[in-house]
């Protein structure tokens, strides 16, 4: 079975925030919960051996912005890391959301499809915005205007500074509404609205949920919240879940052995574990291509 990692970060030793720099409100509660001062500093290295150790044959870097560093630093760093690796890896830029400028934004979008890049990823709850703030649209409307597919923080953060009502899944909704041509991808998977995102996966099949960050095994736990994304997954969403880690958040080799441990059947974890990637990745392959003809 060939295995894609639809969601790694792009290690913190690329970046210009190391983690004595982030702001200790954002850090404490995500410690608690997830242990990221043990992992933040893993390097591109330890990534490269746990994806031999654990069957990744290829992931997708994103550079997620969270915390106000250089957004075109961070796709030209990726950028470098992808053309050094490109077997090993595709890539998702970003944007800068500190002080957001529409245009600006828009510029950088330009710049990820010259990269190469598959799609945007995009934090807002983290700058204050909802993932349907207006100020997002021309975001929205370059990126499928390229053919890139954007993907979002959605469901909970465990920033003290941060409310989650930016990131309900619903407000997906609406995006994809305005624009039906659009990939989106619902990182981490809205929980804990699982029924309110399911609804919206159902109703757009542009709409891809990825589950990184969390232990797979939850969706098989009665009264975890994952009930009918679980139910669903085995029918009805099979093409629509991406296996992902958000590496180093969660390792590579224990999400994978907790998703083979799930009652999905086998044509259906061949689906989650990587042909709906692959399948994502050729799709945007091809409207680029669609785009760069016209």
């Amino acid at each position: 079975m060939n295995i894609l990692d639809a969601r790694v970060r792009l290690p913190q030793h690329f970046r210009e925030a190391r983690i004595g720099d982030m702001r200790n409100e954002y850090v404490a509660q995500y410690d608690a919960v997830l242990q990221v001062r043990s992992t933040i500093e893993k390097t591109l290295d330890d990534l490269i051996q746990e994806m031999k150790e654990s069957g990744v044959d290829h992931a997708i870097m994103h550079a997620e912005y969270e915390f106000g560093e250089d957004g075109d630093a961070l796709n030209e760093a990726l950028a470098k890391v992808i053309s050094a690796h490109t077997e090993l890896f595709s890539g998702f830029g970003t944007i800068s959301m500190e002080h957001f400028r529409p245009m600006r934004a828009v510029q950088q979008v330009s710049r990820i499809r010259e990269l190469g890049f598959l799609g945007v990823n995009i934090q807002p709850a983290f700058f204050e915005m909802p993932i349907d703030d207006r100020k997002l649209y021309p975001v929205y409307a370059k990126a499928a205007e390229l053919g890139l597919a954007v993907a979002i923080h959605t469901g909970i953060n465990y920033s003290m500074i941060h409310p989650i009502r930016n990131e309900h899944p619903l407000l997906l909704d609406q995006v994809a509404c305005d624009f039906p041509e659009l990939t989106l991808i619902a990182c981490h998977g809205g929980w804990p609205w699982v029924p309110e995102m399911v609804a919206v996966a159902r109703k757009h099949p542009n709409v891809l949920m990825d589950l990184g960050g969390l232990s797979p095994r939850y969706l098989g736990v009665l009264g975890a919240g994952w009930e009918m994304m679980y139910r669903l997954a085995n029918n009805l969403l099979q093409d629509q879940i991406l296996f992902a880690t958000d590496w180093p958040v969660f390792p590579l080799k224990r999400a994978i052995a907790e998703w083979k441990e799930l009652s999905i059947k086998p044509e259906v974890l061949e689906k989650v574990l990587g042909s709906n990637a692959k399948a994502l990745y050729s799709k945007i392959k091809a409207e680029v291509k669609k785009n760069d003809n016209t």
